[in-house]
């Protein structure tokens, strides 16, 4: 099996860096960056600037050649090559979850999809907007195999390693006040150094969106077998693309390009077949050849075309990242089409 390896664990002083770095592009964006035209802005620079996270396998990771590849990265390629018509034409910002909101909000980046979850909350408090669900996941358990502890609640009065910062901490604190589990949560502001304290034995489990934990067990010493993912999910994670609140336009478009992807895979347009299948007069609106709809977002005509020759359909995407074609293999489960038992639905398109 191919092992996934994240990125370098930064040290104190590339810590200070990264932080230094993204102030100085909040201080360098113009106020009126924060809202209004973005799409205008995005095509001035001829970039679309997009923030990812630090590393997640399957979601946004860095090549050894510097390549980004996962589901969230191919999301970025997919906006680009609607909003730009080009899928390359993206600017990755690795941020740790702490930085993701601000860095948003300030205006260094014009499109969020780091694996966030969805609140109510964060869109009322951090004036941000989500445009759907990438992907559906579930906060979990992983424990070492030689435990033999089947639940949640054969973890009573440990440490558990949680990623600081996220909605990961704050539910294993809810969850264990509720259980009286007395958990003892022991934060950590990396993903993977939360995982590496974890396979250290610094904790008897980390907890995670599910996703993430079967990450983080393809790296884990002794090989993947050596580590078990509890069947118990403790909360709903919708993780999806976000984008400042106050810009309408841009927010639609992103979400435009959410539903597409799905619409494309449930009319059965693949990468492959998209330029045979655009003569199919009853699939004009589902690629979007025409211009009225694309002209009142001010982008060119062609972009669900565009966008399914770049990255393929929302499977396509799925299975090469996630599942059966990716070193995850991640059943699809509720990210299936609502046709096949999932929750993967698109409104109609124009």
């Amino acid at each position: 099996m191919t092992k996934i390896r994240p990125r370098a664990r930064a040290g104190p002083i590339a810590g200070l860096l990264l932080a230094a770095s993204v102030l100085l592009a909040l201080a360098a964006t113009p106020a009126w960056a924060a809202a209004g035209d973005t799409l205008a802005q995005i095509k001035s620079r001829r970039t679309l600037r997009c923030g990812v996270s630090e590393g997640i396998a399957g979601f946004s990771v860095r090549d050894a050649a510097g390549h980004w590849t996962g589901m969230d990265a191919d999301f970025c390629r997919a906006v680009a090559a609607a909003a730009l018509g080009d899928a390359n034409k993206v600017t990755f910002v690795p941020l740790l979850a702490s930085a993701r909101f601000p860095t948003l909000r300030g205006g260094a980046i014009d499109l969020l999809a780091a694996s966030a979850t969805w609140t109510i909350a964060r869109e009322a408090t951090l004036k941000v907007q989500f445009a759907g669900v990438l992907y559906f996941d579930g906060q979990g358990f992983m424990v070492p195999a030689k435990s033999r502890i089947k639940s949640p609640a054969g973890l009573k009065g440990a440490t558990i390693c949680v990623h600081k910062g996220t909605t990961s901490e704050q539910n294993l604190t809810e969850y264990a006040a509720t259980r009286q589990l007395a958990l003892q949560p022991l934060a950590i502001g990396s993903l993977v150094e939360a995982a590496d304290a974890f396979f250290a034995g610094k904790c008897a489990a980390i907890t995670a969106d599910a996703s993430q934990l079967e990450a983080d067990r393809l790296r884990a010493p002794g090989g993947p077998q050596a580590y078990t993912i509890l069947a118990e999910r403790i909360s709903k994670e919708p993780l999806g693309p976000a984008v400042r609140a106050g810009d309408d336009d841009w927010f639609t478009l992103v979400r435009l390009v959410l539903f597409a992807l799905v619409g494309l895979e449930e009319a059965g347009i693949t990468r492959d077949n998209a330029g045979e299948r655009i003569k199919d007069p009853g699939l004009q609106r589902m690629l979007l050849a025409g211009d009225q709809y694309c002209k009142a977002l001010g982008i060119d005509g062609g972009a669900g075309l565009r966008i399914v020759q770049s990255v393929g359909n929302y499977g396509e995407i799925f299975e090469r990242n996630l599942g059966q074609d990716s070193p995850l293999k991640i059943k699809r489960g509720l990210n299936q089409l609502w046709t096949q038992g999932g929750l993967m639905y698109a409104p109609p398109m124009p």
